[in-house]
């Protein structure tokens, strides 16, 4: 990738929201060697894209789509604070993506490409794409519309 992520953010005009706190008994990431494994994360108040609902029900697949966009801003966010900078981001490894929706649903894997194409578009088409799970539950806490874990490899 010829800019760094951190320039990418400013080319893209993304602005990150402030790092979360941990809303039980967990932290909000945990690095281990060279891996940085991020907790789940949902879509965060004050942005534009749905909280909570239940895709299939309550919002459609572009709904749930942007509000995993929303997830990807919040897990960069802790990202950040945990390293200091995007920079420091080797690659995506891995990522579980869990939609609240309804039994009939299917559209899982579109509702989480709203997290991977913000992945690619910071971190490169290489080091931004990882290996991926997009599943669905019948609710998850607070009612969010989507939760977000992460596995990153780290300088």
């Amino acid at each position: 990738m010829a800019t760094s992520p951190e320039a990418r953010l400013k080319e893209l005009n993304i602005t990150l929201p402030p790092p979360g706190r941990p809303m039980a008994k967990y932290k909000m990431a945990v690095r281990v060697g060279n891996m940085l494994y991020v907790s789940g994360h949902g879509p965060g108040k004050g942005t534009d894209a749905p909280v909570s609902g239940k895709c299939g029900q309550d919002l459609s697949t572009e709904q749930g789509k942007a509000s995993a966009r929303a997830v990807g801003l919040n897990i960069l966010a802790t990202v950040r604070d945990q390293l200091g900078s995007l920079d420091r981001v080797v690659r995506l490894v891995k990522t579980l993506g869990m939609v609240n929706c309804t039994p009939d649903f299917t559209e899982h894997p579109q509702v989480i490409n709203g997290y991977s194409e913000l992945m690619a578009e910071v971190f490169g088409e290489d080091a931004g794409v990882g290996a991926r799970s997009a599943v669905g539950f019948p609710v998850l806490p607070g009612n969010i519309a989507v939760e977000i874990e992460a596995i990153f490899e780290v300088e």
